[in-house]
């Protein structure tokens, strides 16, 4: 299922204030340093926050894309549709966060830093990965939502470079952001997350271990193959799953 769009607006609003409320931007700034600090303190709260939920969405996608029993897929159906609704949010938080660095003054970033890799005056490197990583979202979030656009199978293909753009989110976090040190248990303990996704989604793809498809009633698994054949995917037979 899909979120609606109020309820988009709702949750949006909600996790807005929630990122308003601790970037520190409600109480009256109590210096000239703090009241300085408060752009870039939104825009720090919003990109780690952005950063969380790509983590969380590509986590989800990996685990569940290759479900391993019938339970699994049950479970599937309602944890699964939050790999969509929430990419809109993680676009959402990543624009919160380049407006916010190119409105702060003393950031040293700019607009042709944002946009174009390796122009920024602070940090140029970690910068122009955050500028790829900004590229390689929009390019596999607007090809999933549009795959009859493209040519069958070819949105799979991109979409795996989901993978790619959480490390170069992952990379830019800690070397862009002078405070990253304290951030290090963030970093490590969601690196140590999308590690064990990922080694499981090769692990289950190695063992051959029946996907959804087949861990469906006849009739759905014939939809669900059918489905499969013509967007260009590999069609997993029963007796291939289980050699």
């Amino acid at each position: 299922m899909r979120l609606t769009s109020r309820a988009i607006l709702v949750l949006g609003a909600l996790l807005g204030i929630i990122v308003v409320w601790s970037s520190d931007q409600i109480v009256p700034a109590a210096s000239l340093y703090q009241a300085q600090m408060r752009i870039w303190l939104f825009a720090r709260a919003a990109g780690i926050t952005a950063y969380l939920i790509l983590t969380f969405v590509i986590a989800i996608g990996l685990v569940l894309s290759h479900p391993v029993n019938k339970s699994t897929w049950r479970l599937s159906k309602r944890i699964f549709p939050w790999h969509e609704n929430l990419l809109i949010f993680t676009i959402a938080f990543t624009a919160v966060h380049i407006v916010a660095i190119i409105l702060d003054p003393y950031a040293g970033v700019g607009v042709f830093g944002t946009f174009i890799p390796g122009l920024s005056s602070f940090r140029s490197v970690p910068v122009a990965l955050g500028t790829l990583a900004l590229y390689g979202l929009l390019l596999t979030g607007i090809t999933a939502r549009y795959t009859k656009l493209l040519p069958p199978g070819m949105w799979l293909k991109i979409h795996r470079l989901s993978i790619i753009v959480w490390g170069l989110s992952w990379t830019h976090g800690l070397l862009a952001g002078t405070d990253a040190g304290g951030f290090a248990p963030l970093y490590v303990s969601t690196g140590l997350v999308m590690l064990g996704a990922a080694a499981y989604r090769y692990w289950v793809g190695k063992q051959g271990r029946p996907t959804f498809a087949t861990s469906l009633p006849t009739d759905a698994r014939d939809r669900a193959l059918a489905v499969k054949a013509r967007t260009g995917q590999r069609v997993t037979e029963p007796s291939e799953a289980g050699s």
